[in-house]
This record gives structure tokens, sequence and C-alpha cells, in this order.
């Protein structure tokens, strides 16, 4: 099929690329984030990106349009937009969190180069997260936790390397946070069982939580950890 002159689509064509084709618009913001593999806190709605001055748009009313001025100019013969492009949307487009995540996840993959960014012409929100946005963390959980806990105003270092093995987070020079996604189990969840107890009897203090529990049961998670750094958990 044809979906618009100079496009042929074969009868498996991604539908979301297929839609964009069609309507001359580019997938971007969360959609082009989503399909270079970025770690997404939830499932999103489709986001497109059409010409500042474009015509209206007809689209479903679940999709979310975009006009704006991209930052790297875009490819004509491309239905997804740039990664860059992406980024800069979804910067004043999601809440704060949300956006850090995304950007986090893509200096963790390297898809992007942070020297790089900070030679654009960056919007103000964009500028902000990319000051904010480190390459550390492995999932979009650990950034969610470091964020939410950064108003304490302690050292936190994810990915440590104690004992032979990274900790997920530690906070200070002994507390140790440990993730768990919602694959963890089997041989790693042992594996990461058998460290605990090793860190344990070399006096760091380990707390695991649980995907549901962050993201679910955040003040819970939050009081526990108040309650290890007003006991000093958090010290040699």
């Amino acid at each position: 099929m044809t979906p618009r002159q100079g496009w042929v689509a074969l009868p498996d064509a991604d539908a979301a690329r297929l839609g964009a084709i069609e309507r001359g618009v580019v997938l971007t913001c969360v959609s082009a984030a989503q399909h270079h593999g970025l770690w997404m806190p939830e499932k999103m709605p489709l986001h497109v990106g059409a010409p500042a001055h474009a015509a209206r748009i007809q689209v479903p009313s679940h999709v979310v349009v975009h006009w704006s001025v991209p930052i790297v100019p875009r490819d004509p013969d491309e239905a997804i937009d740039s990664l860059v492009n992406a980024l800069v949307i979804l910067a004043r487009c999601q809440p704060f969190e949300t956006a850090l995540v995304i950007w986090e996840s893509a200096l963790n993959r390297r898809l992007i180069d942070a020297e790089f960014l900070r030679g654009l012409h960056l919007p103000p929100r964009a500028r902000e997260l990319l000051e904010a946005a480190r390459p550390f963390s492995d999932s979009g959980l650990e950034t969610i936790f470091v964020h939410r806990l950064r108003w304490l105003g302690l050292p936190m270092l994810p990915q440590a390397w104690i004992l032979d093995r990274r900790v997920d987070l530690l906070i200070g020079e002994r507390l140790v946070i440990q993730i768990d996604g919602a694959t963890h189990t089997g041989a790693q969840r042992t594996r990461d069982i058998e460290h605990d107890a090793q860190l344990t009897l070399r006096g760091y203090h380990v707390l695991r939580f649980s995907y549901e529990q962050i993201m679910d049961r955040w003040p819970e998670v939050q009081s526990v950890i108040m309650s290890a750094i007003a006991q000093g958990k958090h010290r040699a």
C-alpha cells in the first residue's frame, strides 16, 4: 500500500508509524523515546510532531500533537523524530520526574552525548533537565528513587561497587538500597540475597524495595528511609 506519495508500506507495517506518515507528521516526545528503547514509567498515549505553522492535523482524540520548531532539522523521509528533538519536546510536555527518567535512560545507554547537548540552544526546561540528569542509573526506578530523596542533602551514589558487585544505591557510607524489578526472581534473586548477607556481616545496612512499593506506595518507602537515617544507618 502507499500511505502517501513517495512511501510504500508492507502489510505488517507499524500502525503508529503508518498513521504518522499518512498525516505528514512524525512520532515524537515519549513515543519517539519509546521507539529508541528508553525506560518508560507508564503507558503513554501517542505523541506526534507537526511543523510549527502547519495546518490543523486530523488525528484521533487520544493523540497528542506538538506544533514546534525542532532543535535538529527533521529529515522529510523519517517517520520518527530524532532523539534530541524528542527529549527537548518531552522536557516541556512531561512532569519533571518522568522527563528525568527518560533523559537519564538515554544517557545511561549512551544514545545522547551531554557535551553535544550543551552546545545546542536548548530551552530552559531542557537545560534544567540536562544539568540534573546523570548517566549512572541502570533503571528508571533508580532515577526516581534518587530524585525523590535529593531533598535530604545526603551523598547518594547509584550503582556503587561494594564487595565485588554493584548495588543499586549507596546513601552516605553504609545504607544500601536494592531495587527489585518485576522480573527479579530465580538465580538472580538468590545471588542478591547472598550478597545482602555479606554486606550485613560487614556493617552495611541493606533495604530492599519492589517496583510496586516505589511506584504505588512511595510514602511508606520514604518513611522507612527517613527512619533508617534518623538511626544513623547511613554512617560508618
